[in-house]
Protein backbone atom coordinates (compact mmCIF):
# COMPACT_ATOMS: atom_id res chain seq x y z
CA UNK A 1 0.00 0.00 0.00
CA UNK A 2 1.41 3.41 -1.00
CA UNK A 3 1.97 5.91 1.78
CA UNK A 4 -0.60 8.34 0.35
CA UNK A 5 -3.19 5.57 0.23
CA UNK A 6 -2.23 4.42 3.71
CA UNK A 7 -2.57 7.94 5.14
CA UNK A 8 -6.05 8.30 3.65
CA UNK A 9 -6.99 4.84 4.87
CA UNK A 10 -5.81 5.77 8.39
CA UNK A 11 -8.01 8.87 8.40
CA UNK A 12 -10.99 6.75 7.39
CA UNK A 13 -10.27 4.07 9.99
CA UNK A 14 -9.55 6.47 12.84
CA UNK A 15 -11.71 9.60 12.97
CA UNK A 16 -10.84 12.24 15.54
CA UNK A 17 -12.11 11.35 19.00
CA UNK A 18 -11.64 7.58 18.69
CA UNK A 19 -8.80 5.27 19.71
CA UNK A 20 -7.34 2.22 18.06
CA UNK A 21 -4.78 -0.53 18.52
CA UNK A 22 -1.86 -1.53 16.37
CA UNK A 23 -3.30 -5.01 15.98
CA UNK A 24 -6.64 -3.71 14.74
CA UNK A 25 -5.02 -1.31 12.25
CA UNK A 26 -2.98 -4.16 10.83
CA UNK A 27 -6.10 -6.30 10.55
CA UNK A 28 -7.64 -3.49 8.47
CA UNK A 29 -4.73 -3.63 6.04
CA UNK A 30 -2.27 -1.00 7.26
CA UNK A 31 1.38 -2.17 7.10
CA UNK A 32 3.27 -2.39 10.37
CA UNK A 33 6.11 -0.13 9.17
CA UNK A 34 3.56 2.56 8.18
CA UNK A 35 2.03 2.47 11.65
CA UNK A 36 5.48 2.72 13.26
CA UNK A 37 6.34 5.72 11.06
CA UNK A 38 2.99 7.36 11.88
CA UNK A 39 3.88 7.08 15.57
CA UNK A 40 7.36 8.54 14.97
CA UNK A 41 5.88 11.49 13.06
CA UNK A 42 3.19 11.94 15.75
CA UNK A 43 0.40 11.41 13.26
CA UNK A 44 -0.55 8.73 15.75
CA UNK A 45 -0.14 9.52 19.44
CA UNK A 46 0.59 6.62 21.76
CA UNK A 47 -1.76 6.42 24.75
CA UNK A 48 -0.43 3.08 26.00
CA UNK A 49 1.79 0.45 24.33
CA UNK A 50 0.06 -0.45 21.06
CA UNK A 51 -2.86 1.96 21.63
CA UNK A 52 -3.19 5.19 19.66
CA UNK A 53 -5.30 8.20 18.84
CA UNK A 54 -4.91 10.75 16.04
CA UNK A 55 -3.01 13.95 16.67
CA UNK A 56 -4.38 15.97 19.57
CA UNK A 57 -7.99 14.79 19.39
CA UNK A 58 -9.71 15.14 22.78
CA UNK A 59 -10.62 11.83 24.41
CA UNK A 60 -13.92 11.13 26.11
CA UNK A 61 -15.13 7.92 27.74
CA UNK A 62 -17.83 7.75 25.07
CA UNK A 63 -15.17 7.78 22.36
CA UNK A 64 -13.27 5.00 24.11
CA UNK A 65 -16.40 2.84 24.45
CA UNK A 66 -17.36 3.43 20.80
CA UNK A 67 -13.83 2.49 19.73
CA UNK A 68 -13.91 -0.67 21.81
CA UNK A 69 -17.26 -1.64 20.29
CA UNK A 70 -15.67 -1.47 16.83
CA UNK A 71 -12.61 -3.54 17.70
CA UNK A 72 -13.56 -6.14 20.31
CA UNK A 73 -13.92 -9.74 19.06
CA UNK A 74 -17.27 -10.21 20.87
CA UNK A 75 -20.08 -7.68 21.39
CA UNK A 76 -19.46 -5.07 24.09
CA UNK A 77 -22.30 -2.94 25.41
CA UNK A 78 -22.61 -0.22 27.96
CA UNK A 79 -25.03 -1.72 30.45
CA UNK A 80 -26.35 -1.98 33.97
CA UNK A 81 -26.31 1.19 36.05
CA UNK A 82 -24.47 3.22 33.39
CA UNK A 83 -27.10 2.44 30.74
CA UNK A 84 -29.95 3.24 33.13
CA UNK A 85 -28.21 6.49 34.02
CA UNK A 86 -28.13 7.46 30.33
CA UNK A 87 -31.90 7.02 30.29
CA UNK A 88 -32.33 9.12 33.45
CA UNK A 89 -33.57 6.08 35.38
CA UNK A 90 -30.70 5.33 37.74
CA UNK A 91 -31.48 7.70 40.67
CA UNK A 92 -27.75 8.17 40.72
CA UNK A 93 -25.79 11.40 40.87
CA UNK A 94 -22.18 11.28 39.72
CA UNK A 95 -19.80 12.61 42.34
CA UNK A 96 -16.34 13.87 41.47
CA UNK A 97 -14.51 13.85 38.17
CA UNK A 98 -14.21 10.11 37.47
CA UNK A 99 -17.20 8.53 35.70
CA UNK A 100 -17.91 4.85 36.52
CA UNK A 101 -18.60 2.97 33.28
CA UNK A 102 -20.04 -0.56 33.29
CA UNK A 103 -19.24 -2.65 30.21
CA UNK A 104 -20.69 -6.09 29.45
CA UNK A 105 -19.05 -8.70 27.25
CA UNK A 106 -18.58 -12.47 27.09
CA UNK A 107 -14.81 -12.06 26.72
CA UNK A 108 -12.34 -10.11 28.90
CA UNK A 109 -11.85 -6.44 28.19
CA UNK A 110 -8.37 -5.25 27.15
CA UNK A 111 -5.92 -4.32 29.91
CA UNK A 112 -5.24 -0.91 28.35
CA UNK A 113 -8.76 0.32 28.97
CA UNK A 114 -8.07 1.94 32.33
CA UNK A 115 -4.61 3.19 31.33
CA UNK A 116 -5.53 5.78 28.72
CA UNK A 117 -7.72 8.27 30.59
CA UNK A 118 -8.23 9.38 34.15
CA UNK A 119 -11.74 10.66 33.48
CA UNK A 120 -13.50 7.30 33.65
CA UNK A 121 -13.23 4.05 35.52
CA UNK A 122 -14.16 1.12 33.29
CA UNK A 123 -15.48 -2.04 34.92
CA UNK A 124 -15.95 -5.20 32.90
CA UNK A 125 -18.82 -7.60 33.59
CA UNK A 126 -18.83 -11.09 32.13
CA UNK A 127 -22.05 -12.05 30.35
CA UNK A 128 -21.26 -15.76 30.05
CA UNK A 129 -23.83 -16.66 32.71
CA UNK A 130 -26.14 -13.78 31.89
CA UNK A 131 -26.67 -13.56 28.13
CA UNK A 132 -25.90 -15.56 25.01
CA UNK A 133 -23.99 -13.53 22.40
CA UNK A 134 -27.14 -13.54 20.25
CA UNK A 135 -28.84 -11.32 22.86
CA UNK A 136 -25.79 -9.08 23.15
CA UNK A 137 -25.91 -8.40 19.41
CA UNK A 138 -29.70 -8.12 19.10
CA UNK A 139 -30.66 -4.54 18.25
CA UNK A 140 -34.08 -4.98 19.84
CA UNK A 141 -32.36 -4.83 23.21
CA UNK A 142 -29.98 -1.98 22.40
CA UNK A 143 -30.19 1.78 22.15
CA UNK A 144 -27.88 4.26 20.48
CA UNK A 145 -26.29 7.38 21.89
CA UNK A 146 -25.26 9.82 19.18
CA UNK A 147 -22.66 11.30 21.50
CA UNK A 148 -20.83 13.19 18.77
CA UNK A 149 -21.98 14.26 15.32
CA UNK A 150 -20.40 12.40 12.37
CA UNK A 151 -19.10 9.55 14.56
CA UNK A 152 -20.57 6.10 15.11
CA UNK A 153 -23.17 5.95 17.88
CA UNK A 154 -22.36 4.31 21.19
CA UNK A 155 -24.47 1.23 21.91
CA UNK A 156 -26.01 0.68 25.31
CA UNK A 157 -28.54 -1.70 26.84
CA UNK A 158 -32.23 -0.84 26.71
CA UNK A 159 -33.77 -0.47 30.20
CA UNK A 160 -35.25 -3.99 30.19
CA UNK A 161 -31.83 -5.53 29.59
CA UNK A 162 -29.92 -3.04 31.76
CA UNK A 163 -32.08 -3.75 34.81
CA UNK A 164 -31.44 -7.49 34.61
CA UNK A 165 -27.72 -6.74 34.26
CA UNK A 166 -27.77 -4.46 37.29
CA UNK A 167 -29.52 -7.08 39.44
CA UNK A 168 -26.66 -9.51 38.94
CA UNK A 169 -24.60 -7.12 41.11
CA UNK A 170 -27.04 -7.00 44.05
CA UNK A 171 -26.06 -6.74 46.88
CA UNK A 172 -22.26 -6.64 46.37
CA UNK A 173 -22.06 -3.55 44.16
CA UNK A 174 -25.70 -2.37 44.15
CA UNK A 175 -27.84 -2.20 47.27
CA UNK A 176 -31.33 -3.67 47.48
CA UNK A 177 -32.60 -0.18 48.29
CA UNK A 178 -31.07 1.33 45.16
CA UNK A 179 -32.39 -1.49 42.96
CA UNK A 180 -35.82 -1.01 44.53
CA UNK A 181 -35.77 2.73 43.80
CA UNK A 182 -34.85 2.08 40.17
CA UNK A 183 -37.55 -0.57 39.72
CA UNK A 184 -40.13 1.83 41.11
CA UNK A 185 -39.50 4.14 38.16
CA UNK A 186 -39.62 1.45 35.46
CA UNK A 187 -43.32 1.72 34.74
CA UNK A 188 -43.03 1.69 30.94
CA UNK A 189 -40.95 -1.41 30.25
CA UNK A 190 -41.91 -3.56 27.29
CA UNK A 191 -43.42 -6.90 28.37
CA UNK A 192 -42.56 -8.34 24.95
CA UNK A 193 -38.87 -7.53 25.40
CA UNK A 194 -38.93 -8.72 28.99
CA UNK A 195 -40.47 -12.02 27.92
CA UNK A 196 -37.63 -12.68 25.48
CA UNK A 197 -34.92 -11.55 27.89
CA UNK A 198 -36.24 -13.56 30.83
CA UNK A 199 -36.35 -16.65 28.63
CA UNK A 200 -32.82 -16.06 27.30
CA UNK A 201 -31.05 -15.09 30.52
CA UNK A 202 -28.95 -17.69 32.30
CA UNK A 203 -28.87 -15.82 35.62
CA UNK A 204 -31.35 -17.44 38.01
CA UNK A 205 -30.56 -14.81 40.63
CA UNK A 206 -31.27 -11.85 38.32
CA UNK A 207 -34.54 -13.33 37.08
CA UNK A 208 -35.91 -14.19 40.51
CA UNK A 209 -34.89 -10.80 41.93
CA UNK A 210 -36.38 -9.00 38.93
CA UNK A 211 -39.71 -10.81 39.34
CA UNK A 212 -39.77 -10.11 43.09
CA UNK A 213 -39.18 -6.38 42.56
CA UNK A 214 -41.67 -6.21 39.68
CA UNK A 215 -44.34 -7.89 41.78
CA UNK A 216 -43.51 -5.62 44.73
CA UNK A 217 -44.20 -2.50 42.64
CA UNK A 218 -47.11 -4.06 40.74
CA UNK A 219 -46.28 -2.42 37.42
CA UNK A 220 -48.89 -2.81 34.68
CA UNK A 221 -46.51 -4.82 32.52
CA UNK A 222 -45.95 -7.42 35.25
CA UNK A 223 -49.30 -9.11 34.62
CA UNK A 224 -48.23 -9.91 31.05
CA UNK A 225 -45.19 -11.92 32.14
CA UNK A 226 -45.31 -15.71 32.26
CA UNK A 227 -42.87 -16.92 34.96
CA UNK A 228 -43.65 -20.57 34.18
CA UNK A 229 -41.85 -20.13 30.86
CA UNK A 230 -38.59 -18.90 32.44
CA UNK A 231 -35.94 -21.23 33.83
CA UNK A 232 -35.92 -20.15 37.48
CA UNK A 233 -34.01 -23.10 38.90
CA UNK A 234 -34.90 -24.95 42.07
CA UNK A 235 -34.30 -24.51 45.78
CA UNK A 236 -33.77 -21.41 47.87
CA UNK A 237 -31.28 -18.68 46.98
CA UNK A 238 -29.73 -16.51 49.68
CA UNK A 239 -29.28 -13.04 48.25
CA UNK A 240 -29.77 -10.94 51.39
CA UNK A 241 -27.68 -12.28 54.27
CA UNK A 242 -29.86 -13.01 57.31
CA UNK A 243 -32.87 -11.77 55.34
CA UNK A 244 -36.41 -13.10 55.19
CA UNK A 245 -37.43 -15.75 52.70
CA UNK A 246 -39.86 -14.70 49.99
CA UNK A 247 -41.68 -17.96 49.35
CA UNK A 248 -43.03 -16.95 45.94
CA UNK A 249 -39.61 -16.59 44.34
CA UNK A 250 -37.56 -18.56 46.89
CA UNK A 251 -35.02 -15.81 47.59
CA UNK A 252 -33.95 -14.09 50.79
CA UNK A 253 -34.61 -10.35 50.78
CA UNK A 254 -34.08 -7.63 53.41
CA UNK A 255 -36.42 -8.03 56.37
CA UNK A 256 -37.58 -4.41 56.13
CA UNK A 257 -38.61 -4.67 52.48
Amino acid sequence: MLNTEARQHLKTLLPYGLVTTKTWLQEQGLPRHFIDNAVKSRTLLMLAPGVYTRDESPLTWQGIVTSLQRMHPTPVTLGGLTALNLEGLAHYQLKGQVVPVSLYSSSPLPAWLNKITGRASFKGHSTRRLWPDSVMADKRFLRESQWQESLSPMLYSAPEKAMLELLSDVPKAISFEHADQIMQGLSTLSPRKLELLLQASGSIKSKRLFLWLAQRHNHVWFKYLKPDLYELGSGKREIAKSGRLDTTWNITVPKDM
